[in-house]
């Protein structure tokens, strides 16, 4: 992943490795004045010893005898080594030489910033300052990620558990075997599994009837089952017939419906209106 942040009208590339934060010096050294090289920061004796001293704390692999020689080259006329033959010869880690989209010389944040200090002392702490403003935004960012699919996860939590009380009950022998003066009961019967006096009497605190309280997915499949009832009226089905027919239909189209992501949506709008 390439973040870019800007450091005083200078935008640097932060590629992140490993869980590592790396800062592109090539783009650090369009803020210098002059012509300046990596490799003249390389040569510095100063430079190699951070370098040897940071990859000695971090580097459990780093070559302790090509180091060697390197420090014992650094600071003469004659001495020149660039990045890629850093890391071939040391196996460092600090220092990366990447090629593509996003190439250049990357170094590990801390390298990165004692890099700054050779573009001006001012730039060193305006790109600490940016860089740990970027990390600041990504922990906002992630924090606001984890409260997102925390929701996410409670929402799901929450919708399954309402799936499960939706889909209609299989009506048992002894209900469908009873006579039903009200049709109206034959159909709350098949998608609730209740009458409407069993309901009034469980429920003596709210008014209206179990139909005033059924969601959308509800009323979309009672709808359906209305035509049906009369549909089967009509071909002289009896009574205790339609009853398990309609069950039967009222627990398929539930199951159906509590997956539809459009009807769900309109269920969590219609509850937030009430």
């Amino acid at each position: 992943m390439v973040k870019k942040i800007d450091v005083v009208g200078t935008e640097i590339k932060v590629m992140t490795i490993n869980d590592n934060d790396f800062i592109s010096i090539t783009d650090m050294l369009k803020a210098k004045d002059g012509d300046f090289f990596i490799s003249d920061w390389l040569r510095n004796r100063n430079t190699v010893e951070f370098l040897g001293i940071w990859e000695q704390i971090y580097n459990p692999n780093f070559n302790y005898g090509e180091f060697a020689i390197i420090k014992s080259q650094a600071g003469l006329n004659s001495y020149k080594v660039s990045v890629k033959e850093w890391v071939k010869k040391t196996n460092a880690i600090g220092l990366k030489a990447t090629a593509g989209r996003y190439g250049g010389t990357y170094a590990h944040k801390d390298i990165a910033f004692e890099f700054g200090m050779w573009i001006s002392p001012e730039f060193k702490i305006y790109l600490i300052k940016e860089f740990q403003r970027l990390k600041d935004e990504e922990l906002r960012q992630s924090g606001w990620d984890i409260k997102r699919n925390l929701t996410k996860i409670n929402y799901r939590i929450h919708t399954d558990a309402i799936k499960e009380n939706l889909i209609p009950p299989t009506l048992t022998k002894q209900q469908m075997n009873q006579i039903y003066a009200n049709e109206a009961d034959v159909l709350n019967l098949a998608l609730f599994g209740i009458t409407a006096k069993t309901w009034r009497d469980k429920n003596p605190n709210l008014k209206g009837s179990v139909r005033d309280y059924a969601n959308v997915s509800q009323l979309v499949c009672l709808a359906n089952l209305e035509n049906l009832n009369a549909l089967f009226i009509n071909e002289g089905i009896a009574q205790k017939q339609r009853l398990k027919k309609l069950n039967e239909i009222a627990i398929s189209q539930m199951k159906i419906l509590v997956q539809d992501h459009q009807i769900l949506a309109f269920d969590g709008r219609a509850s937030k209106e009430d």
